[in-house]
């Protein structure tokens, strides 16, 4: 059971998909997962055109590469949040159109729709995104919340993305949401009531990326075995704690990459995630899709952190057994 092992493209949209492929191919990558911003994967042209899916597959297959997921990170997050303007900064024009919040939202909807369509279009049974949160400005309960308006942005939540994942069942497409803090499930509880919300409707599972659970002190490989069945799609990234007790797991409002931080994203290996015992996890709920690398680390280069990477995750995951230990031990 040889996971195939991808490069999440999205932290990569800078450069040119017909030269990152190249180069990932060149490394040893099996695949990628698309982002849908740069030129990397064009949702609206690829429902429009079928040959520009038959180009991307191409062009993929060229340098030996597969595809298994492409990824809607940027807008998803727009359909359940609360809009302002950094939102503008990561949405198309023509989806963030006059900032008007509930007008985003809505052209956020409709995208996603598309993404779906485009997805299957492209034969891609997955699409990994964000859903965007009404309730995570609420996460800190001062002043004191009311906790209906908890539930009932749950429930926005889920009156906002029924519909759209009616369209993803309809395609046959599944979405993943990464969970993560800024989501709407960013931990165990919080994934049971997102999924509760839905009615735990097959088409909406879980991209589990486990940096997001390090800083949070939380157990990735419980969480995948809790989810089991939910778990549609996985991402390699890794995070380090540096609580010193002058720096703080909230981050004290600093970018990426400060030394001040209390926490920050590595290479994977380099970090907290216990994968070994992540890895022991897929395997025994049966997961035998992606390992997709979402490679940030704001203190490595990110060739040479993509190769140590892609090294890292061929030498640390493995199959399971496949015969009892001590069976060679006993009478026939």
């Amino acid at each position: 059971m040889a996971r195939p092992v991808t490069l999440f493209t999205g932290q990569w949209a800078d450069l040119p998909l017909v030269d990152l492929a190249a180069d990932l191919g060149a490394w040893g990558f099996d695949g990628v997962e698309l982002a849908c911003w740069g030129d990397h994967f064009d949702v609206e042209r690829a429902v429009a055109d079928p040959g520009y899916v038959k180009e991307r597959r191409a062009l993929l297959e060229s340098h030996g590469l597969g595809c298994w997921a492409i990824g809607a990170h940027l807008v998803g997050q727009a359909v359940a949040d609360p809009i302002d303007a950094r939102h503008k900064g990561i949405l198309p024009p023509e989806v963030w159109g006059d900032g008007d919040p509930e007008g985003v939202r809505q052209r956020a909807a409709e995208r996603m729709k598309d993404t779906a369509r485009a997805a299957a279009a492209f034969g891609v049974p997955v699409v990994n995104g964000f859903t965007g949160s009404p309730v995570w400005h609420m996460l800190y309960s001062f002043p004191p919340n009311d906790f209906d308006s908890v539930e009932r942005g749950y429930q926005e939540f889920a009156e906002r993305w029924g519909p759209i994942i009616d369209v993803f069942d309809s395609e046959g497409v599944r979405f993943a949401l990464e969970v993560h803090p800024t989501e709407i499930a960013y931990d165990f509880v919080t994934t049971r009531k997102a999924l509760d919300a839905i009615g735990n409707r097959p088409g909406f599972g879980i991209n589990l990326d486990p940096s997001h659970f390090a800083h949070q002190f939380l157990d990735t490989a419980a969480f995948a075995i809790e989810f089991a069945d939910r778990i549609y799609h996985v991402h390699v990234k890794d995070s380090r704690r540096f609580l010193d007790g002058r720096s703080s797991i909230l981050g004290g409002h600093l970018n990426f990459g400060e030394p001040q931080r209390g926490w920050d994203f590595v290479s994977p290996g380099h970090g907290d995630v216990d994968f070994e015992a992540f890895f022991r996890a897929l395997n025994r709920i049966g997961y035998s899709g992606p390992l997709s690398i979402e490679w940030e680390d704001s203190g490595m280069d990110r060739e040479w952190g993509a190769k140590d990477a892609l090294a890292f995750v061929r030498r640390t995951d493995f199959a399971p057994s496949a015969i009892a230990f001590d069976a060679a031990m006993q009478r026939e």
